[in-house]
């Protein structure tokens, strides 16, 4: 059995070259598990805590039963995952429940595709090892000043807190908590590596952005918005082909379907996974507005299928587009201050686990049912399932920026 320790993932690390190339294969490929963060309070409104909570645990226990789940989780937050995994019991087969591992880990946003490490393989096939890249998450483009970090300082954080005065205590995402957040893909895999004996070598890059920002065919096609990539927000002094060259040499990639996206639109200046994503190489699925959606929505849906309509993927193949409407926002939005203008009601928002494929169900009961039959219809080998959801897309997003493949 090799060395499973950090001395050992220090120096495997430090023995990688700069020019090592690897691949990010599709999420259809086979997953060793799946990685699920807990919330801490620091991370959302005090009046959604509970409930994203029990969002999170019952995404977990939905999973469970295609696969391993490694839900991390604050120490000082066990007891309450405990409790709330406990009250599942009457309802969930006890197989399920033992696929769930509970991890002590310096975990804060519930958002582990963007927090966490991206799993890669070598592009040469002779290479074995295990790979996961580091993105050193940046809180989205440095951006601290909004409700859903419980920053002390955002105008949404004080109403919050004028209309419920309990909650005046509420910890804040504070300057150790970002770094927290900042260092905690480094941290699950130092995690992983203490308990196996398969480790993963970290890959670190000076190219800054988050796992919900990419989407990859897995055979060569790479599908982004330029807002949550390129800019001095995230990645400045770096250039469009600088940027390329970059990710050609951690995922693999050859073929680039850049959308415009919009910085500011939401906190992630519009990632991918929300707009536009494969069902399999050359079959895309694209989010199209509700009706009642604003005008900036329209127009990046227009934006996304033209350029699809123009673009070809890494083997010259046209893409095959189908549109999933979003819900009606009305049965969506909540009323509380500081929440999202316009909640992340987004059904191409799902994600693929083994033999399955988990989507949200948002509470409009006729779209979500056109949505799941639609998706069904994409992937008949394959078991879909839903998760009703609230709180996460009232704070950004929904099933697949909360997860992330292990490979």
């Amino acid at each position: 059995m090799p060395p499973t320790n950090n001395i050992y993932h220090i120096k495997h690390q430090e023995a990688l070259k700069m020019d090592q190339k690897y691949i990010y294969p599709s999420e259809t490929s086979p997953h060793k598990a799946t990685l699920l963060s807990f919330p801490s309070a620091r991370s959302t409104f005090p009046e959604l805590h509970l409930k994203t909570r029990k969002e999170i645990i019952n995404l977990a226990t939905t999973i469970a039963a295609f696969e391993p789940v490694r839900l991390h989780t604050r120490p000082e937050d066990l007891p309450s995952a405990e409790a709330l995994l406990s009250e599942c019991k009457a309802h969930t087969p006890a197989a399920h429940l033992a696929n769930i591992a509970l991890i002590p880990a310096p975990t804060n946003h519930c958002w582990i595709r963007d927090t966490g490490p991206v799993y890669v393989r070598s592009a040469d096939s002779a290479d074995t090892a295990r790979y996961a890249i580091d993105f050193q998450f940046c809180e989205w483009g440095h951006k601290t000043d909004e409700r859903i970090y419980g920053s002390a300082n955002s105008a949404a954080a004080a109403a919050a807190l004028e209309r419920s005065p309990q909650h005046a205590d509420w910890p804040v995402m504070d300057e150790a908590a970002t770094k927290e957040n900042t260092a905690f893909a480094a941290a699950v895999l130092a995690i992983e590596n203490e308990s196996t004996d398969d480790p993963v070598t970290r890959v670190q890059t000076h190219l800054k952005l988050e796992g919900g920002g990419i989407e990859v065919d897995g055979e060569g096609t790479f599908m982004a918005t330029e807002s949550s990539i390129i800019g001095d927000a995230r990645n400045p002094g770096l250039g469009k082909a600088e940027i390329e060259a970059e990710l050609s040499r951690l995922l693999g990639v050859s073929a680039f379907v850049w959308f415009p996206g919009r910085i500011g639109l939401d906190v992630t200046d519009v990632h991918v996974d929300a707009e536009a994503r494969f069902i399999r190489p050359g079959v895309v699925v694209v989010c199209r507005p509700h009706p009642d959606a604003e005008k900036v929505e329209w127009e990046i849906y227009e934006e996304i299928r033209e350029v699809l309509e123009k673009s070809t993927d890494a083997r010259g193949r046209s893409f095959e587009v189908h549109d999933v409407v979003e819900p009606d926002p009305k049965l969506v939005k909540g009323d509380l201050e500081g929440e999202e203008e316009a909640p992340a009601a987004s059904y191409v928002n799902f994600y693929f686990v083994n033999g399955g494929l988990v989507m949200p169900a948002f509470g409009d009961v006729e779209a979500d049912a056109a949505a799941f039959e639609l998706i069904k219809s994409l992937v008949p080998e394959r078991e879909v399932k839903q998760v009703d959801v609230n709180a996460l897309p009232r704070t950004g997003g929904v099933l697949h920026c909360v997860t992330q493949q292990v490979l």
